[in-house]
């Protein structure tokens, strides 16, 4: 029987052991618990790749289509899972063909390692075949990154390029490492980061400002929450809803706020911003607090700032200090983590309710339903509306499914209409607006999340810009929903044109190939619908499948997204046609 000590020099010596720079980034993956990444490989990548080979029964690969494709695919696993995604691929174009999704994860704040591979030491700065300075290039869209050319220097760095992605605001890192550094040998030994010097990812909380914010919450009359992905970063859910609950504090979203909240909930009065609800809009300028948590006063939710909640005191919870006054002056501000500083505040709360305040959000519910609502959940004319797709979607789902989609009026819709009882269920790219997301992201939200329905919603425009990914499906059986609401125009670029242009649609009219014939040459199961009577039974078609689906739906050609508020206007000058 071994001692105590004898098993501890066994631990140490598996710990440390002789082994390449290849062979140290799988370790290094495996030891933070990856068991999944998207990829493509080439030249400078490929000692790596051989040792995927080795290690094919302990982590899977994923073969995409394009290495854009790689980092949706990623973030889709990150946003469902709350985990880090992971990426990788080869030098020069492979590893610029990741920028797109390394800024839509950095502004969307999604935990991501990028990896890729880099021409030998002795190469750089000559213009060899398939060289470029990624790291200069991705400095401006990544939380960290960082060049190997030691493979000592593998251990150290991936853990700190794990520790620095998901901790405090997450965000994406790169690390390129130089086609020599994955050749060598070194003693591997691999120790988790758990502080970085100069760095702090979170404040701890500040108990006078705890007080400060809570005085000015218990006075209020006309309170209104703004909630961010910060409730669903921090993991704050539970949290979130106990103070509003205790404190009966209506509570808006921003768009990748969605789900924090059953969408169900009494104190959840819809979405804020320019295709947002009605009430939130209009009453954001009429409260007299107004909460913010998790959120940043991005421009799609505040309009124009100078005449944005001027009458409110405002008190803004958040974890990164850049965020604190930068567009929208507070009163009162709280950094920290969203579930510390709610769980924190929460004795201070009195408990409360607003009936009559709440009663003005609905009464303005019923004036929108009126106007817009209406005529896009329950249409009369001839033409299908995207609207109608998603309530028909939503009888299918129970609100259960996990709506990835992509950028452009069916964004919109998805979002005002989609039905949600669980968080992480929204997915979709809100910062950068990339069209192209969402088929790669559905890739990775599925395989993150493989017992809940996954369903892309997608446009007719930004679904041929990753149309490509339908071959990652075929590989790998992800059983991925597809609904492409196809109107034959660029549509949100349309409806601007339409209202803003005087009908000028330069460039946005779409000549598109037979979606079905495609999807079925990638061995998937599809349909299309142009009459409503058809519909219902289609999505429950799509839905009822135990394989990935495809579904076209001709939606009608000019339709817009309602309400609107347009660039450069008032939140309270919504617009309902």
């Amino acid at each position: 029987m071994a001692t105590k000590t004898q098993e501890k020099t066994q631990e140490t010596a598996t710990l440390t052991e002789r082994i390449s720079g290849a062979e140290a980034v799988i370790k290094c993956l495996l030891a933070e618990g990856v068991d999944v990444l998207y990829g493509y490989p080439g030249g400078a990548i490929m000692p790596v790749y051989d040792e995927f080979y080795k290690y094919q029964d302990k982590i899977h690969h994923v073969l995409t289509r394009h290495e854009q494709g790689a980092t949706h695919a990623a973030q889709g696993y990150a946003r469902v899972t709350g985990k880090v995604g992971v990426a990788i691929a080869t030098s020069g174009p492979g590893a610029t063909n990741l920028i797109t999704g390394i800024a839509d994860a950095q502004i969307d704040s999604t935990p991501m390692v990028c990896i890729t591979g880099q021409v030998a030491e002795h190469l750089l700065g000559t213009d060899a075949f398939q060289e470029t300075d990624i790291v200069g290039i991705s400095t401006p869209v990544t939380k960290w990154n960082y060049q190997i050319t030691k493979a000592s220097e593998i251990p150290e760095i991936m853990a700190k390029a794990f520790y620095i992605a998901k901790s405090g605001r997450p965000g994406p890192v790169l690390i390129d490492i130089t086609k020599n550094a994955q050749f060598e040998e070194f003693d591997f030994e691999y120790k988790k980061c758990t502080s970085v010097r100069s760095y702090t990812p979170k404040t701890k909380v500040d108990e006078t400002k705890l007080r400060e914010a809570a005085s000015v919450i218990n006075a209020a009359k006309k309170p209104m929450v703004i909630f961010g992905q910060g409730v669903i970063l921090g993991e704050a859910e539970a949290e979130f809803k106990a103070f509003i609950e205790k404190a009966g504090l209506p509570s808006a979203w921003t768009i990748l706020g969605l789900s924090a909240l059953p969408t169900s909930h009494l104190l959840n009065v819809g979405m804020v911003g320019m295709h947002g609800n009605y009430g939130p809009n209009k009453l954001t300028n009429e409260c007299d607090v107004l909460i913010a948590i998790g959120m940043r006063f991005d421009d799609r939710v505040t309009g124009d700032l100078s005449r944005y909640a001027k009458q409110a005191k405002v008190v803004h919870f958040e974890i990164d200090p850049a965020e604190i006054d930068k567009n929208v002056p507070t009163d009162v501000a709280v950094l920290g983590d969203a579930k510390e500083s709610l769980a924190a505040i929460l004795p201070y709360i009195n408990e409360n309710n607003h009936e009559e305040w709440l009663a003005e959000f609905r009464r303005l519910d019923a004036v929108e339903f009126d106007k817009v609502i209406k005529d896009v959940l329950y249409p009369e004319k001839e033409g299908l509306t995207m609207g109608e797709v998603m309530k028909e979607i939503n009888k299918a789902s129970g609100g259960n499914a996990v709506i990835v989609s992509d950028v452009g009026q069916h964004q919109m819709f998805a979002c005002r209409y989609a039905e949600f009882k669980q968080t992480k269920s929204n997915i979709t790219s809100g910062g950068l607006g990339t069209m192209g997301f969402a088929l790669p992201a559905a890739i990775g939200a599925k395989m993150g999340v493989p017992e809940r329905q996954v369903v892309a919603v997608i446009g007719d425009g930004g679904y041929q810009m990753t149309i490509q990914e339908l071959g990652t499906i075929l590989q790998t059986g992800a059983a991925v929903k597809i609904v492409v609401l196809n109107n034959e125009f660029l549509g949100m670029v349309r409806q601007w044109q339409q209202l803003f242009f005087d009908k000028r649609y330069a460039s946005t009219e779409m000549v598109n190939p037979d979606f079905v014939t495609i999807a079925k040459g990638y061995h998937i199961d599809a349909t299309r619908v142009t009459k409503r009577e058809d519909l219902a039974n289609a999505v429950q078609e799509m839905m009822q499948s135990e394989s990935a689906y495809f579904l076209e739906v001709c939606v009608e050609k000019e339709d817009n997204v309602f309400p609107m508020v347009p660039t450069g206007s008032s939140v309270s000058d919504i617009r309902l046609e």
